[in-house]
């Protein structure tokens, strides 16, 4: 198959070179990558000459199914034996429904993807609650210089800031309402800040150990069995 007909079949709608990594990738989020091996070089190399873009579907638990789409902004470094570093744009979310282990004539895999549509609505009442809970949690992990958030903002801005796991990001990553993606947050936090508040008073209660302790004095006035 010729170079031009390859490329063709990547102009077509809906169908995407892939580069599955174990790792999440949002809708606006820049990305930076280190492209090593020759199956990726000859990838950026085919976006940088046909500027087309290509998909990061989530490798996790030996599948793959949703992933992003992402845009090549920038080659930052090229490096003698063709390895680079490249920056890339997060664009849409897309479900892979065919995959293709090695395109013909390309050393990269590719497949058939629908993009998913993301419901819009006026969020803000949610924002601000969960913008309030991660202020307190970032005051418990004691956390220098952290992010500057303000409303408005979208879920997908502070979803690897908040102590997720990579099966959370990914479940994150599916929700196709933007209250929904901000209630789950939310409901993390709800969890995860207890049990940071809970660590960090038990740390307190190591360092006190063999130590004289100072407790607050009690009212007992209106103490009754």
């Amino acid at each position: 198959m010729s170079i031009k007909r390859v490329i063709s079949i990547f102009n077509k709608k809906n169908m995407l070179p892939l580069f599955p990594l174990q790792t999440v990738v949002y809708p606006g989020e820049r990305l930076s990558l280190h492209i090593f091996e020759k199956r990726y070089q000859q990838l950026i190399a085919d976006c940088q000459k046909e500027g087309f873009l290509f998909g990061i579907p989530t490798f996790l638990d030996g599948k793959l199914e949703y992933g992003t789409e992402v845009k090549l902004q920038e080659v930052a470094q090229k490096y003698p034996k063709g390895e680079s570093d490249v920056v890339c744009l997060g664009t849409r979310v897309f479900k892979i429904s065919n995959f293709n282990q090695q395109y013909p004539g390309k050393l990269y895999s590719g497949g058939d993807v629908q993009f998913l549509k993301n419901k819009e609505e006026n969020t803000e009442e949610l924002q601000e609650k969960l913008l309030r809970s991660i202020t307190k949690l970032y005051i418990e992990l004691a956390i220098d210089n952290p992010p500057v958030l303000a409303v408005p903002f979208v879920s997908y801005q502070v979803a690897h800031k908040i102590g997720l796991s990579l099966h959370q990001e990914y479940h994150l990553l599916k929700l196709r309402n933007e209250s929904e993606r901000l209630q789950y947050l939310i409901e993390h936090l709800k969890v995860t800040i207890p049990i940071i508040r809970e660590m960090n008073r038990t740390k307190k209660v190591i360092k006190m150990n063999g130590h004289f302790k100072n407790f607050d004095p009690l009212d007992f006035k209106n103490f009754q069995l």
